[in-house]
């Protein structure tokens, strides 16, 4: 099982920045794909980016140049680094760990974009 736990969330003005994080309760090291996801209000929740054990990236396009997902295996945690925030940009923001066991998420963390 890989417990998720996210945070760095907070009420940002746009234009502003946030990093996220995402600490694992175990080694991510055996975990090949580790992704951001997004949730806005009454949406779907959608895939942001996401990262390979290799540090292979890909990012939806809505994000693309604006958001990097990075990965620090000693420390068992995943990073977004978020720049140039928008309103739309606003949503609960999730964890997610594609392990062979399953696929697990975090409780999330809330961003908020103000114009």
């Amino acid at each position: 099982q890989v417990q998720l736990v996210e945070s760095g969330g907070g009420l940002v003005q746009a234009g502003g920045s946030l990093r996220l994080s995402c600490a694992a309760g175990r080694s991510i090291d055996s975990i090949n794909f580790m992704a951001w996801y997004r949730q806005a209000p009454g949406k779907q929740r959608e895939w942001v980016a996401d990262i390979t054990n290799g540090g292979s990236t890909s990012y939806a396009d809505s994000v693309k140049g604006r958001f990097t997902i990075s990965r620090d295996n000693a420390k068992n945690t995943v990073y977004l680094e978020m720049s140039s925030l928008k309103p739309e940009d606003t949503a609960v923001y999730y964890c997610n760990a594609d392990h062979f066991t399953g696929i697990y998420w975090g409780q999330g963390t809330q961003v908020t974009v103000s114009s």
